[in-house]
């Protein structure tokens, strides 16, 4: 379950969920993403629940990034308890998310294996939510291994140009510092 370290102050206010978000509304780093069209307060629980639900289908192929997280505690009273005698204790943790936000990104799989993924987390979640994609998807290295594609290594030209940069040593870096 996601909650901070430490936090300065124990108790919040509710505050307010006008707006639209205007950080975190673009994809930083996948390819694709799940943007959240209404505002809501998303629980570390739920949080958790989707990113579980789409590393599953996916079968850990890929990478999930999550965007979000709780920094919010929220206060309950306990039941049959009197009115008075201050607020109550924190009992669970919360993102505040507005419109526009970008929740969780994928990379390394296929569109179809995205969609799917980012809709099972969707139905995890309290809030409406839309698929959307980057407009030019690139081609990462560190993906190329799990999913069993067809590395440049193996192709004997490639291997052939890159042989004789790799023979060159390096040019010994400078010990810089005072004096």
């Amino acid at each position: 379950m996601l909650m901070p370290k430490r936090v300065k102050r124990r108790k919040l206010h509710r505050g307010r969920m006008t707006g639209k978000a205007t950080r975190g509304n673009k994809l930083a780093y996948g390819d694709y993403g799940l943007v959240a069209t209404e505002p809501s307060w998303i629980t570390s629980n739920q949080i958790e629940a989707a990113r579980i639900a789409m590393t599953r289908y996916t079968k850990r192929g890929g990478k999930v990034w999550i965007n979000i997280f709780p920094h919010k505690s929220v206060t309950k009273k306990p039941a049959e308890t009197r009115m008075g005698s201050g607020k109550g204790s924190p009992e669970f943790w919360v993102a505040v998310v507005k419109p526009g936000r970008v929740l969780y990104e994928i990379a390394g799989v296929s569109e179809e294996v995205a969609k799917e993924a980012l809709r099972l987390g969707m139905h995890k979640l309290p809030c409406k939510c839309k698929f959307i994609k980057r407009d030019v998807i690139v081609e990462r290295k560190w993906f190329t291994k799990k999913l069993d594609l067809p590395d440049e290594s193996a192709k004997p030209e490639a291997a052939a140009a890159t042989a004789p940069a790799a023979a060159t040593p390096a040019p010994a870096k400078k010990q810089g510092g005072a004096k």
